[in-house]
């Protein structure tokens, strides 16, 4: 008897000890998985029995997690495939963790949607992780869908899930269904929350909303860097730079708020887009001092604001002191030389290019289009084309403007009729098309339809009509666009505005009418208008006028040469000798030089040389 008990004692002695060592094992794995040591917890994890663990769920649930953390999808795979055999992942905790893991390495966003559709237990987290994966692969509808099934489910939306939701209105354009999300965000009391309040600050932003956009944040009580960001950059998606610039200030001085990447690349596009040099290198400055030098959006914008400001050289030297550059950083510089006309540095770059992306692709089509550089535009349009490119409303209409700006106007059209999706600039470019080619009452086509597809026409849109209008003779349709560009659209007329005018009616020989046309204009004492005038006295036979305006011209620009030689035509035609001998020596006198003439075409012909020479392939790789 004496002896049973002895080996009772003994036996029950070595399973408490055996429970402490796994115990201590357990702990040992966990702390492990905390400290992300993923090889050390699963070689310790072999040593252990199975049957002998204890809260089973929290513990793989933890090694699914660290798989996720240190980024080995093959380990995760393995310890899923264990979960199957064991029948763990019926648990909601493991059925989240395994989720996150396909989520956030797999490959396939099809096989993280098998994982979620075979869990047993589907919660708020879940829903929500799918939703976001998919607004996360640019499909919103599908993340909207998806909604409504969850709430079919009878699961209730958390903060993220409405978060996300309200991305996807704002991915969709869908003004009226974000609205109505933005109710249901005051009505389940989440008004308060930082993170949706900055999601519905960027929907609004982001289509054309940004007086609801400034209301909301107005009303937050307590605004964090984030909400602070979202609406300086609903300000400068929708062109209001200086008040995204005024925000900016005022987060800082203020509110002692401190600007992260974001903020920074927001502001530093309102410098560029406003032409803010001086603010911009501030910002720059100040860039440097906060730490954010090796960020790629924050360089990258850098390279964008010294390019639009004119400064190409200072946007290379950015450029080349990046230690990461993406596509973005790429399409910045391509920009900034495009935007300053330097076109074959844009196709020098473009070769050394080692990815393209479509917004690339329209840069490039554009520098060809400024080069009239038909046979590369087309070799462009082909890369385009066999790299997957199609359906791009930016590249389709930079392909629109290269062909009707080469005398294409047919390949314009044809590429314009296919278009699935328009935008301004796509009807701008194919109304200046068939405007430069001689083809006006085409151009005034254009536009009426562009007006009954809704579009609202803009500074250029009147550009080309009036350029149209001019070449074609139609001076009753000229002037009735100039007046309702001001009246029906609230366009303030501009200097090209008044060239094309004056160039039309001083080609209908309404002389008087164009010289007051000018003179009660804000840019009256602007030369350019003077010199189109000018250009018209040549063929008519009005010496009174022709010499008022020349005298005119000679005075706002002294160095202009035509002037002196048209005033001097002007006296030799009625006879006035003397005076036509005093134009010219006070034209000697002034040091002013006729300019030779020189034939564009043949400049052409040479730029055309250069880009066929070994110097320029457009065929980067034999895709």
């Amino acid at each position: 008897m004496k002896l049973f008990f002895s080996i009772k004692r003994h036996c029950s002695s070595c399973t408490i000890k055996t429970t402490q060592i796994a115990q201590t094992k357990e702990f040992r794995i966990l702390q492990y998985c905390k400290s992300g040591a993923l090889f050390d917890a699963l070689h310790l994890l072999n040593s252990l029995d199975f049957k002998n663990l204890s809260n089973k769920p929290f513990f793989y649930a933890s090694l699914l997690q660290t798989c996720t953390k240190v980024v080995s999808f093959n380990h995760g795979l393995q310890i899923h495939a264990h979960l199957v055999k064991s029948g763990l992942e019926t648990d909601r905790f493991v059925g989240n963790s395994l989720l996150a893991l396909y989520f956030k390495l797999g490959r396939n966003f099809f096989e993280t949607r098998r994982v979620f559709d075979g869990l047993y237990f589907r919660d708020v987290i879940s829903w929500t992780s799918m939703i976001t994966g998919y607004i996360r692969l640019e499909k919103p509808k599908n993340a909207l869908k998806l909604f409504w099934e969850m709430l079919d489910f009878g699961v209730e939306p958390n903060a993220f899930t409405l978060s996300a939701m309200i991305k996807a209105c704002s991915d969709l354009g869908d003004l009226k269904l974000g609205k109505c999300f933005h109710g249901v965000v005051m009505i389940r009391g989440f008004d308060s929350n930082h993170v949706i309040a900055s999601a519905l600050i960027d929907m609004y932003g982001r289509n054309y909303g940004q007086d609801d956009a400034r209301t909301l944040f107005d009303e937050l009580l307590e605004p964090d860097a984030i909400c602070w960001t979202s609406v300086i950059s609903a300000f400068t998606r929708n062109d209001m730079y200086e008040k995204a610039l005024g925000f900016f200030y005022l987060m800082q001085r203020k509110i002692g708020l401190t600007p992260d990447g974001f903020t920074f690349g927001t502001v530093l596009t309102a410098c560029g887009n406003l032409g803010r040099l001086k603010q911009g290198k501030e910002v720059h400055a100040k860039v440097i001092t906060s730490g954010f030098s090796g960020n790629v959006v924050v360089e990258s914008s850098l390279v964008d604001m010294y390019g639009k400001c004119g400064l190409v050289n200072e946007s290379q030297r950015v450029f080349d002191r990046m230690s990461i550059k993406n596509s973005v950083s790429w399409s910045a510089l391509l920009g900034g030389y495009c935007q300053n006309e330097d076109f074959e540095s844009v196709i020098r770059i473009f070769r050394e290019m080692e990815e393209v992306d479509l917004y690339s692709f329209g840069t490039i089509l554009r520098a060809c289009a400024g080069l009239a550089a038909i046979k590369q535009g087309k070799e462009v349009h082909c890369q385009y084309v066999r790299k997957g490119g199609w359906r791009d409303v930016i590249v389709e209409s930079a392909l629109v403007d290269l062909y009707a700006k080469c005398g294409c106007i047919h390949f314009a059209r044809r590429i314009f009729t296919k278009m699935p999706v328009r935008n301004l600039i796509s009807w701008n470019s194919m109304i200046g098309g068939f405007a430069q080619n001689g083809r006006g009452g085409e151009a005034l086509q254009i536009f009426d339809e562009m007006i009954k597809e809704g579009i609202k026409p803009d500074y250029i849109t009147f550009i080309g009509l009036l350029f149209a209008c001019s070449h074609a003779g139609l001076v009753d349709e000229g002037k009735k666009y100039f007046m309702s560009m001001t009246k029906e659209y609230g366009i303030k007329p501009g200097i090209e505005h008044y060239n094309c005018m004056v160039d039309l009616l001083a080609r209908a020989g309404l002389l008087e009418e164009a010289e007051n046309l000018i003179e009660n204009a804000d840019c009256r004492d602007d030369s350019s208008l003077w010199a189109v005038l000018l250009g018209a006295c040549a063929t008519c036979t009005d010496s009174v006028s022709g010499e008022r305006i020349a005298k005119k011209t000679m005075q706002l620009e002294p160095g202009y040469h035509l002037s002196y030689v048209y005033l001097a035509n002007i006296y030799r035609a009625v006879g006035r000798w003397d005076d036509a001998v005093k134009i010219r020596r006070l034209m000697k006198i002034r040091g002013v030089k006729k300019m030779p003439g020189r034939s564009w075409i043949e400049t052409n012909n040479n730029m055309h040389s250069y880009l066929n020479t070994d110097n320029f392939s457009m065929s980067k790789d034999n895709d």
